[in-house]
Protein backbone atom coordinates (compact mmCIF):
# COMPACT_ATOMS: atom_id res chain seq x y z
CA UNK A 1 0.00 0.00 0.00
CA UNK A 2 2.70 2.85 0.83
CA UNK A 3 4.76 3.93 -2.00
CA UNK A 4 6.91 6.60 -3.57
CA UNK A 5 3.73 8.53 -3.90
CA UNK A 6 4.37 9.58 -0.11
CA UNK A 7 7.30 11.24 -0.95
CA UNK A 8 5.10 14.11 -3.38
CA UNK A 9 2.22 14.50 -0.44
CA UNK A 10 4.00 17.45 0.88
CA UNK A 11 4.58 19.29 -2.00
CA UNK A 12 1.06 18.50 -3.25
CA UNK A 13 0.15 20.44 0.40
CA UNK A 14 1.97 23.30 -0.65
CA UNK A 15 -0.10 23.35 -4.03
CA UNK A 16 -3.06 22.88 -2.04
CA UNK A 17 -2.47 24.95 1.19
CA UNK A 18 -3.64 23.94 4.76
CA UNK A 19 -7.28 23.55 4.87
CA UNK A 20 -7.93 21.71 1.10
CA UNK A 21 -4.88 19.58 1.10
CA UNK A 22 -5.61 17.78 4.65
CA UNK A 23 -9.08 17.54 3.50
CA UNK A 24 -8.41 16.43 0.20
CA UNK A 25 -5.75 13.97 1.71
CA UNK A 26 -8.00 12.20 4.62
CA UNK A 27 -11.37 12.58 2.38
CA UNK A 28 -9.20 10.17 -0.36
CA UNK A 29 -7.83 7.86 2.69
CA UNK A 30 -11.72 7.32 3.81
CA UNK A 31 -12.80 7.01 0.14
CA UNK A 32 -10.50 4.14 -1.00
CA UNK A 33 -10.87 2.68 2.57
CA UNK A 34 -14.88 2.74 1.40
CA UNK A 35 -13.73 1.21 -2.77
CA UNK A 36 -11.50 -1.19 -1.02
CA UNK A 37 -14.00 -2.58 0.99
CA UNK A 38 -16.09 -3.08 -1.81
CA UNK A 39 -13.65 -4.77 -3.98
CA UNK A 40 -13.31 -7.40 -0.87
CA UNK A 41 -17.06 -7.79 -0.65
CA UNK A 42 -17.10 -8.73 -4.39
CA UNK A 43 -14.50 -11.19 -4.46
CA UNK A 44 -16.33 -14.11 -3.80
CA UNK A 45 -20.09 -12.33 -4.82
CA UNK A 46 -21.07 -15.76 -6.97
CA UNK A 47 -21.18 -18.52 -4.75
CA UNK A 48 -18.21 -20.98 -5.62
CA UNK A 49 -16.60 -18.67 -7.74
CA UNK A 50 -14.02 -16.15 -7.02
CA UNK A 51 -12.67 -13.05 -8.95
CA UNK A 52 -8.87 -13.45 -8.45
CA UNK A 53 -8.34 -10.32 -11.29
CA UNK A 54 -9.44 -7.21 -11.39
CA UNK A 55 -10.99 -7.81 -15.12
CA UNK A 56 -12.52 -10.98 -14.04
CA UNK A 57 -14.88 -8.48 -11.68
CA UNK A 58 -15.13 -6.19 -14.27
CA UNK A 59 -16.70 -8.78 -16.88
CA UNK A 60 -18.65 -10.16 -14.34
CA UNK A 61 -20.00 -6.62 -13.70
CA UNK A 62 -19.69 -5.07 -17.43
CA UNK A 63 -20.07 -8.28 -19.63
CA UNK A 64 -17.62 -10.59 -21.16
CA UNK A 65 -16.36 -7.51 -23.91
CA UNK A 66 -16.85 -4.56 -22.26
CA UNK A 67 -15.66 -6.09 -19.04
CA UNK A 68 -11.87 -6.11 -20.60
CA UNK A 69 -12.05 -3.28 -22.39
CA UNK A 70 -13.48 -1.03 -19.67
CA UNK A 71 -10.49 -2.19 -16.68
CA UNK A 72 -7.37 -3.56 -18.71
CA UNK A 73 -7.01 -0.62 -20.30
CA UNK A 74 -6.60 1.18 -16.73
CA UNK A 75 -4.41 -1.52 -15.03
CA UNK A 76 -2.19 -1.34 -17.84
CA UNK A 77 -1.76 2.79 -17.49
CA UNK A 78 -1.61 2.33 -13.77
CA UNK A 79 1.26 -0.71 -14.26
CA UNK A 80 3.41 1.25 -17.04
CA UNK A 81 2.54 4.76 -15.20
CA UNK A 82 4.43 3.28 -11.73
CA UNK A 83 7.19 2.18 -13.76
CA UNK A 84 8.21 4.95 -15.22
CA UNK A 85 7.84 6.92 -12.54
CA UNK A 86 9.75 4.44 -10.05
CA UNK A 87 12.55 4.36 -12.98
CA UNK A 88 12.88 8.17 -12.27
CA UNK A 89 12.58 8.27 -8.59
CA UNK A 90 15.48 4.91 -8.13
CA UNK A 91 17.74 7.30 -10.37
CA UNK A 92 16.81 10.60 -8.85
CA UNK A 93 17.58 9.29 -5.13
CA UNK A 94 21.07 7.22 -6.52
CA UNK A 95 22.06 10.91 -7.22
CA UNK A 96 20.74 11.88 -4.14
CA UNK A 97 22.97 9.14 -1.85
CA UNK A 98 25.99 10.26 -4.79
CA UNK A 99 25.96 13.84 -4.03
CA UNK A 100 25.88 13.42 0.07
CA UNK A 101 28.23 10.92 -0.10
CA UNK A 102 30.41 12.66 -2.32
CA UNK A 103 30.84 16.42 -2.32
CA UNK A 104 33.81 16.89 -4.23
CA UNK A 105 33.39 14.55 -6.97
CA UNK A 106 32.25 15.39 -10.67
CA UNK A 107 28.72 16.07 -11.31
CA UNK A 108 26.98 13.06 -12.81
CA UNK A 109 24.02 13.54 -15.12
CA UNK A 110 20.61 11.81 -13.97
CA UNK A 111 20.26 10.34 -16.85
CA UNK A 112 23.15 8.07 -15.92
CA UNK A 113 21.60 7.31 -12.45
CA UNK A 114 18.44 6.51 -14.39
CA UNK A 115 20.44 4.01 -16.86
CA UNK A 116 22.14 2.48 -13.63
CA UNK A 117 18.86 2.19 -11.48
CA UNK A 118 17.57 0.10 -14.80
CA UNK A 119 20.70 -2.22 -15.42
CA UNK A 120 19.25 -3.84 -12.09
CA UNK A 121 15.79 -4.62 -13.87
CA UNK A 122 17.59 -6.07 -17.22
CA UNK A 123 18.94 -8.59 -14.93
CA UNK A 124 15.80 -9.24 -12.49
CA UNK A 125 12.92 -9.20 -14.97
CA UNK A 126 13.87 -12.16 -16.60
CA UNK A 127 12.79 -14.41 -12.98
CA UNK A 128 9.83 -16.56 -13.65
CA UNK A 129 7.28 -15.64 -11.46
CA UNK A 130 5.86 -13.54 -8.20
CA UNK A 131 6.98 -16.28 -5.62
CA UNK A 132 11.16 -15.73 -7.71
CA UNK A 133 10.75 -11.95 -5.96
CA UNK A 134 9.08 -12.76 -2.66
CA UNK A 135 12.39 -11.47 -1.11
CA UNK A 136 12.01 -8.47 -2.99
CA UNK A 137 8.87 -7.44 -1.95
CA UNK A 138 9.07 -8.01 1.47
CA UNK A 139 12.61 -6.18 1.34
CA UNK A 140 10.60 -3.18 -0.27
CA UNK A 141 7.84 -3.32 2.28
CA UNK A 142 10.31 -2.66 4.93
CA UNK A 143 12.25 -0.06 3.09
CA UNK A 144 9.06 2.09 2.35
CA UNK A 145 7.95 1.93 5.78
CA UNK A 146 11.46 3.27 6.79
CA UNK A 147 12.11 6.20 4.37
CA UNK A 148 8.04 7.06 5.22
CA UNK A 149 9.42 7.31 8.97
CA UNK A 150 12.79 8.98 8.35
CA UNK A 151 11.45 11.74 5.93
CA UNK A 152 9.58 12.91 8.84
CA UNK A 153 10.96 12.40 11.49
CA UNK A 154 14.21 14.12 10.35
CA UNK A 155 11.73 17.11 8.90
CA UNK A 156 10.36 17.45 12.24
CA UNK A 157 14.26 17.20 13.64
CA UNK A 158 15.42 19.78 11.59
CA UNK A 159 12.75 22.15 12.62
CA UNK A 160 10.92 24.91 10.21
CA UNK A 161 13.17 26.56 7.94
CA UNK A 162 13.92 30.68 8.59
CA UNK A 163 11.09 32.65 6.94
CA UNK A 164 8.65 29.35 6.14
CA UNK A 165 5.63 30.59 3.33
CA UNK A 166 2.36 28.80 3.38
CA UNK A 167 1.47 31.08 0.27
CA UNK A 168 0.75 30.12 -3.16
CA UNK A 169 3.31 28.43 -5.24
CA UNK A 170 2.69 30.36 -8.38
CA UNK A 171 2.26 34.54 -8.84
CA UNK A 172 -0.56 34.36 -11.11
CA UNK A 173 -4.70 32.93 -10.49
CA UNK A 174 -4.33 30.65 -13.44
CA UNK A 175 -0.85 29.23 -11.90
CA UNK A 176 -2.28 28.33 -8.14
CA UNK A 177 -5.24 27.11 -10.14
CA UNK A 178 -3.39 24.43 -12.52
CA UNK A 179 -1.00 23.77 -9.26
CA UNK A 180 -4.45 22.84 -7.02
CA UNK A 181 -5.44 20.44 -9.86
CA UNK A 182 -2.00 18.95 -10.33
CA UNK A 183 -1.74 18.13 -6.46
CA UNK A 184 -5.24 16.51 -6.83
CA UNK A 185 -3.25 14.12 -9.20
CA UNK A 186 -0.40 13.58 -6.39
CA UNK A 187 -2.78 12.33 -3.58
CA UNK A 188 -4.12 10.04 -6.15
CA UNK A 189 -1.29 8.65 -7.04
CA UNK A 190 0.09 7.57 -3.69
CA UNK A 191 -3.57 5.69 -3.20
CA UNK A 192 -2.66 2.65 -5.51
CA UNK A 193 -3.67 -0.62 -3.62
CA UNK A 194 -6.27 -1.44 -5.61
CA UNK A 195 -4.72 -2.97 -8.39
CA UNK A 196 -3.69 -6.22 -6.80
CA UNK A 197 -6.25 -6.19 -3.73
CA UNK A 198 -8.20 -9.36 -5.73
CA UNK A 199 -4.74 -10.59 -7.00
CA UNK A 200 -3.71 -10.45 -3.27
CA UNK A 201 -7.16 -12.18 -1.75
CA UNK A 202 -6.42 -15.00 -4.02
CA UNK A 203 -4.00 -16.88 -2.16
CA UNK A 204 -5.78 -16.61 0.93
CA UNK A 205 -7.64 -19.86 1.58
CA UNK A 206 -11.57 -19.25 1.83
CA UNK A 207 -14.94 -21.69 3.36
CA UNK A 208 -18.53 -21.38 3.96
CA UNK A 209 -17.56 -20.62 7.33
CA UNK A 210 -14.59 -18.33 7.45
CA UNK A 211 -15.12 -16.70 3.68
CA UNK A 212 -11.54 -15.27 2.38
CA UNK A 213 -12.96 -11.45 2.83
CA UNK A 214 -12.91 -11.98 6.88
CA UNK A 215 -9.41 -12.25 7.22
CA UNK A 216 -8.53 -10.25 4.09
CA UNK A 217 -10.62 -7.09 5.97
CA UNK A 218 -8.92 -7.54 8.94
CA UNK A 219 -5.60 -7.11 6.44
CA UNK A 220 -6.93 -3.85 4.98
CA UNK A 221 -7.51 -2.75 8.33
CA UNK A 222 -4.49 -2.77 9.44
CA UNK A 223 -2.71 -1.90 6.20
CA UNK A 224 -4.22 1.35 6.02
CA UNK A 225 -3.64 2.14 9.77
CA UNK A 226 -0.45 1.86 8.48
CA UNK A 227 -0.63 4.01 5.75
CA UNK A 228 -2.42 6.46 7.93
CA UNK A 229 0.52 6.25 10.17
CA UNK A 230 2.93 6.78 7.24
CA UNK A 231 1.34 9.35 4.67
CA UNK A 232 -0.33 12.24 7.41
CA UNK A 233 2.89 12.77 9.58
CA UNK A 234 4.43 13.09 6.01
CA UNK A 235 2.40 15.34 4.40
CA UNK A 236 1.60 17.69 7.67
CA UNK A 237 5.23 17.78 9.12
CA UNK A 238 7.11 18.31 5.47
CA UNK A 239 4.17 20.65 4.71
CA UNK A 240 5.17 22.74 8.32
CA UNK A 241 8.55 22.38 7.77
CA UNK A 242 9.56 23.79 4.53
CA UNK A 243 6.03 25.25 3.19
CA UNK A 244 5.98 26.10 -0.19
CA UNK A 245 9.62 25.63 -0.89
CA UNK A 246 9.54 22.01 -0.72
CA UNK A 247 10.65 19.80 -3.64
CA UNK A 248 8.49 17.35 -5.57
CA UNK A 249 10.08 14.75 -3.44
CA UNK A 250 10.54 15.34 0.20
CA UNK A 251 13.80 13.67 0.65
CA UNK A 252 15.58 15.89 -2.02
CA UNK A 253 14.79 18.50 0.18
CA UNK A 254 16.30 17.38 3.15
CA UNK A 255 20.41 17.47 3.43
CA UNK A 256 21.13 16.23 7.54
CA UNK A 257 21.99 14.15 9.15
CA UNK A 258 23.76 13.00 6.30
CA UNK A 259 24.24 9.22 7.23
CA UNK A 260 20.22 9.27 7.78
CA UNK A 261 19.23 10.83 4.52
CA UNK A 262 21.44 8.67 2.80
CA UNK A 263 19.86 5.51 4.15
CA UNK A 264 16.62 6.70 3.50
CA UNK A 265 17.61 7.38 -0.17
CA UNK A 266 19.11 3.62 -0.62
CA UNK A 267 15.44 2.43 1.19
CA UNK A 268 13.88 4.41 -1.97
CA UNK A 269 16.05 2.55 -4.04
CA UNK A 270 15.47 -1.14 -3.14
CA UNK A 271 11.88 -0.33 -2.52
CA UNK A 272 11.57 1.34 -5.93
CA UNK A 273 13.02 -2.39 -7.70
CA UNK A 274 10.92 -4.15 -5.53
CA UNK A 275 7.88 -1.83 -6.53
CA UNK A 276 8.78 -2.07 -10.31
CA UNK A 277 8.59 -6.12 -10.61
CA UNK A 278 5.44 -5.83 -9.18
CA UNK A 279 4.01 -3.86 -11.46
CA UNK A 280 6.07 -5.01 -14.33
CA UNK A 281 4.94 -8.67 -13.76
CA UNK A 282 1.40 -8.38 -15.22
CA UNK A 283 2.50 -6.65 -18.16
CA UNK A 284 4.78 -9.09 -19.22
CA UNK A 285 2.18 -11.50 -18.94
CA UNK A 286 -0.25 -9.57 -21.00
CA UNK A 287 2.56 -8.97 -23.47
CA UNK A 288 3.62 -12.12 -23.87
CA UNK A 289 -0.08 -13.35 -23.78
CA UNK A 290 -0.49 -11.45 -26.43
CA UNK A 291 2.17 -12.74 -28.75
CA UNK A 292 1.97 -15.88 -28.44
CA UNK A 293 -2.11 -16.07 -28.44
CA UNK A 294 -2.49 -13.35 -30.77
CA UNK A 295 0.54 -12.53 -33.10
CA UNK A 296 0.87 -16.74 -33.07
CA UNK A 297 4.65 -16.50 -32.02
CA UNK A 298 6.46 -19.78 -30.67
CA UNK A 299 6.63 -19.64 -26.32
CA UNK A 300 10.61 -19.49 -26.27
CA UNK A 301 12.98 -18.44 -24.05
CA UNK A 302 14.21 -15.72 -26.77
CA UNK A 303 10.36 -14.64 -27.22
CA UNK A 304 10.38 -13.80 -22.85
CA UNK A 305 14.10 -12.09 -23.18
CA UNK A 306 13.35 -10.07 -26.24
CA UNK A 307 9.59 -8.80 -24.53
CA UNK A 308 10.96 -7.78 -21.26
CA UNK A 309 14.18 -6.20 -21.93
CA UNK A 310 12.05 -4.11 -24.75
CA UNK A 311 9.88 -2.91 -22.11
CA UNK A 312 12.58 -2.13 -19.37
CA UNK A 313 14.26 -0.43 -22.28
CA UNK A 314 11.02 1.49 -23.22
CA UNK A 315 9.85 2.47 -19.51
CA UNK A 316 13.86 3.75 -19.27
CA UNK A 317 13.91 5.46 -22.65
CA UNK A 318 10.82 7.68 -21.39
CA UNK A 319 11.70 8.68 -17.90
CA UNK A 320 15.37 9.45 -19.12
CA UNK A 321 13.89 11.91 -21.61
CA UNK A 322 10.65 13.36 -19.13
CA UNK A 323 12.49 12.63 -15.71
CA UNK A 324 9.56 14.96 -14.22
CA UNK A 325 8.96 13.41 -10.94
CA UNK A 326 6.19 15.81 -9.50
CA UNK A 327 4.37 16.44 -13.02
CA UNK A 328 4.21 12.21 -13.84
CA UNK A 329 3.45 11.25 -10.64
CA UNK A 330 0.19 14.23 -10.65
CA UNK A 331 -0.54 13.12 -14.52
CA UNK A 332 -0.53 9.20 -13.99
CA UNK A 333 -2.28 9.76 -10.62
CA UNK A 334 -5.39 11.36 -12.13
CA UNK A 335 -5.79 9.89 -15.48
CA UNK A 336 -4.72 6.16 -14.35
CA UNK A 337 -5.46 6.06 -10.81
CA UNK A 338 -8.16 7.53 -10.27
CA UNK A 339 -10.73 5.58 -12.41
CA UNK A 340 -9.18 1.88 -11.05
CA UNK A 341 -9.02 3.20 -7.12
CA UNK A 342 -11.73 6.18 -6.33
CA UNK A 343 -14.66 5.24 -9.34
CA UNK A 344 -14.65 1.81 -10.98
CA UNK A 345 -15.12 -0.07 -7.70
CA UNK A 346 -18.09 1.91 -6.80
CA UNK A 347 -19.99 1.44 -10.34
CA UNK A 348 -19.35 -2.18 -10.44
CA UNK A 349 -20.99 -2.13 -6.98
CA UNK A 350 -23.88 -0.56 -8.48
CA UNK A 351 -24.02 -3.11 -11.52
CA UNK A 352 -23.30 -6.25 -9.03
CA UNK A 353 -25.13 -5.52 -6.28
CA UNK A 354 -27.79 -2.81 -6.99
CA UNK A 355 -28.67 -0.85 -3.97
CA UNK A 356 -31.71 0.82 -3.37
CA UNK A 357 -32.21 4.04 -5.55
CA UNK A 358 -31.93 6.92 -3.26
CA UNK A 359 -30.69 4.93 -0.64
CA UNK A 360 -28.00 5.90 1.88
CA UNK A 361 -25.61 3.20 -0.47
CA UNK A 362 -26.69 4.75 -4.27
CA UNK A 363 -25.94 7.93 -2.53
CA UNK A 364 -22.61 7.63 -1.42
CA UNK A 365 -21.32 5.47 -4.40
CA UNK A 366 -22.58 8.14 -6.93
CA UNK A 367 -20.95 10.78 -4.92
CA UNK A 368 -17.52 8.55 -5.17
CA UNK A 369 -18.07 8.35 -8.96
CA UNK A 370 -18.80 12.32 -9.11
CA UNK A 371 -15.21 12.88 -7.29
CA UNK A 372 -13.67 10.27 -9.42
CA UNK A 373 -14.26 11.37 -12.64
CA UNK A 374 -13.21 14.93 -11.65
CA UNK A 375 -10.55 13.89 -10.47
CA UNK A 376 -9.55 11.72 -13.94
CA UNK A 377 -10.39 15.16 -15.99
CA UNK A 378 -9.32 17.90 -13.78
CA UNK A 379 -5.69 16.30 -12.40
CA UNK A 380 -4.09 15.57 -15.75
CA UNK A 381 -4.64 18.96 -17.15
CA UNK A 382 -2.64 20.56 -14.20
CA UNK A 383 -0.14 18.01 -14.51
CA UNK A 384 0.13 18.48 -18.25
CA UNK A 385 0.84 22.53 -17.71
CA UNK A 386 3.13 21.82 -15.40
CA UNK A 387 5.09 19.34 -17.46
CA UNK A 388 5.10 21.81 -20.25
CA UNK A 389 6.65 24.78 -17.78
CA UNK A 390 9.07 22.32 -16.85
CA UNK A 391 10.12 21.25 -20.30
CA UNK A 392 10.35 24.43 -21.63
CA UNK A 393 13.33 25.28 -19.46
CA UNK A 394 14.40 21.94 -18.93
CA UNK A 395 17.66 20.71 -20.70
CA UNK A 396 16.85 16.79 -21.96
CA UNK A 397 19.40 14.13 -20.92
CA UNK A 398 21.11 15.96 -18.52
Amino acid sequence: MVGAGVLGLPYAMSQLGWGPGVAVIVLSWIITLYTLWQMVEMHEEVPGKRFDRYHELGQHAFGEKMGLWVVVPQQLMVEIGVNIVYMITGGNSLKKIHDLACHDCKPIKTTYFIMIFASVHFFLSHLPSFNSITLVSLAAAVMSLSYSTIAWVASAHKGVVPDVSYGHRATTTAGNVFNFLSALGDVAFAFAGHNVVLEIQATIPSTPDCPSKKPMWKGVVVAYLVVALCYFPVAFVGYLVFGDSVQDNILISLNRPVWLIIAANLFVVIHAIGSYQIFAMPVFDMLESFLVKQMKFQPSRCLRFVTRTTYVALTMFIAMTFPFFGGLLSFFGGFAFAPTTYYLPCIMWLAIKKPKRYGLSWFINWICIIIGVLLMVLAPIGALRNIILQAKTFKFYS
